[in-house]
Order: structure tokens, then C-alpha cells, then sequence
């Protein structure tokens, strides 16, 4: 399988949220897993209210699937509670793998 999709998102947690938002992406994992298109996900954290998703895809039906799916619509309704501001959410192609 070629991968050579992918997602960035980045996400900054209101002051205090910060456990709030990690124990959101965890959940995440679960919702990801079911998710056909999706080869690999991660979760993680940049700094003290700074995290991350990035997720590829094979191909393009893979990735719309994620972008229309449940973790997006997940964030849309836990974001304005945990979000000091919208995700910064950006498609990007994949270079390399190894």
C-alpha cells in the first residue's frame, strides 16, 4: 500500500483544558481504528498546550472519509470547550515513508 496523503492538524488547548484535550485524543485512537482509509494516526503533544494529530492515507476517498468523519465532528463539538482557538487542520502529501 502507498501512502501519500496525509493530514496536520494542531491544537491549542485553553488554559486549564490541557489534560481535558489529551484524554480527548486518546478517545480518538479508537474512532480512527474503524476507520478503513485511515493507515496511521497520531496523537501528540508539542508543549504545554500544544498537540497534534497527523494521519495519511492511500488515497484521496481515504482521507475525505476522515475529514467528513466522527473525530472531526467530535472536535467541532468539544472545540469551543477545549480550543483556545479553531484547529489548524491542513492536507499534505507525503514525500518518503520508511
Amino acid at each position: 500500500m502507498s501512502v501519500d496523503r496525509g493530514l496536520l492538524a494542531t491544537l491549542e488547548a485553553k488554559p486549564g483544558k490541557e489534560e481535558e484535550l489529551r484524554a480527548f485524543l486518546e478517545k480518538g485512537r479508537e474512532l480512527a481504528v474503524a476507520e478503513e482509509g485511515t493507515v496511521t494516526w497520531y496523537a501528540f503533544r508539542l508543549g504545554p498546550t500544544t498537540f497534534g494529530i497527523f494521519d495519511t492515507f492511500a488515497d484521496e476517498d481515504g482521507r475525505q472519509a476522515h475529514v467528513n468523519g466522527q473525530i472531526p465532528a467530535a472536535l467541532g463539538q468539544v472545540g469551543p470547550e477545549l480550543l483556545a482557538a479553531d484547529a489548524d487542520i491542513r492536507p499534505i502529501d507525503v514525500i518518503a515513508v520508511k
